[in-house]
């Protein structure tokens, strides 16, 4: 196993203001995790009760501990057994797993390792940015939901009038692809604008876009103006079981007075107008490609990035990284 694989990652789990005075269950690598507010900050354990199994997540807070439902037994947030109702003596060293948690810019992480140092957030840390969080969830795979966020070519398609025009007018686009340890990017310039509805409304002249994979399910897309980044979005995508991918991300823009914040209040519904049309065609390639007979997806000629995003999340260096490649493609 490579040591990037091995090294222990956050990964975003859920929005800081879905864990209020309830407890959230939430599937993490296929496992029951419940998150909950201890007196120590947010908290991650295992969602099992040890004495009967029972869900935790379907219990209550009492002062910062998670009380089973079924007998009432009490975990404090490093998943020590604290109460046993009804229980005289010394208290048995019983234990509920825990995993690291920790919240940062109104997300909650998650990992079952110890991470070195914070965890990422999103490509226009430390600017004077205006943000808007969202969740999705999306029948499919990490890699074919990475892959949908940054192929440009679907949008013609997938997204006709909303990210692309109406028409079927194209322009000749230049791709550099390039990478690194633990991620990719392909750059696209020569289409100065798109006709969509959110590029007009959000957008001006356009000098690149760029789409970018990062370590261990981070897509994100960056679209630039003349006078540098005028818009992004950042989603940390995770496999919460075998057919379904949990995503938190960011929409972010630059602040712009006024015009910035009526720009951010069209940006969140009219990105998960674009959420619910990926959501369905991922969906229906999830759905069929369970049908027999069983086969692996063709790669296009246009799939710049998929090898490399598969070799990232197998712990390799992706192809990228030692040779850039350019490709001149229609959009």
């Amino acid at each position: 196993m490579s040591e990037r694989r091995a090294e222990a990652h956050w990964q975003a789990v859920a929005l800081s203001a879905d864990i209020g005075r309830r407890p959230k269950r939430i599937l993490f690598d296929g496992e029951p995790v419940v998150l909950f507010r201890s007196g120590q900050g947010i908290a991650a354990l295992f969602d099992r009760c040890p004495h009967r199994f029972v869900e935790l997540s379907t219990g209550k807070v009492v002062g910062g501990e998670i009380e089973c439902p079924y007998h009432g037994w009490r975990y404090d947030g490093e998943g020590r057994c604290t109460a046993i109702p009804g229980h005289v003596g010394a208290m048995p060293h019983y234990r509920v797993r825990r995993y690291a948690a920790i919240e940062r810019d109104g997300v909650v992480f998650v990992s079952s390792g110890t991470p070195r140092g914070e965890p990422y957030l999103h490509c226009m840390q430390g600017k004077d940015i205006i943000v808007r969080r969202v969740r999705s969830s999306t029948q499919s795979t990490v890699i074919d939901a990475a892959e949908n966020i940054l192929d440009a070519t679907h949008t013609h398609f997938t997204h006709k009038g909303l990210l692309r025009g109406l028409t079927s007018k194209r322009h000749l686009v230049r791709v550099e692809v390039t990478g690194g340890e633990g991620w990719v990017e392909a750059s696209y310039t020569g289409e100065d604008r798109q006709q969509g509805l959110i590029s007009r409304l959000l957008e001006g002249e356009r000098t690149k876009t760029i789409g970018r994979f990062r370590h261990p399910g981070i897509a994100e897309l960056e679209y630039w103006g003349r006078d540098g980044l005028v818009l992004a979005t950042t989603f940390h995508l995770r496999q919460a079981d075998k057919h379904t991918v949990e995503g938190i991300g960011w929409l972010i823009g630059r602040r712009q007075g006024l015009l910035g914040e009526l720009k951010a209040l069209a940006f969140k519904p009219l990105f998960n107008i674009a959420l619910h049309q990926d959501r369905r065609v991922l969906k229906s390639a999830s759905d069929n490609a369970r049908l027999p007979p069983q086969a692996l997806p063709v790669i296009g000629p246009l799939d710049f990035l998929r090898r490399d995003i598969a070799a990232i999340m197998d712990g390799k260096m992706p192809a990228a990284a030692t040779e850039a490649r350019v490709h001149d493609i229609e959009l």
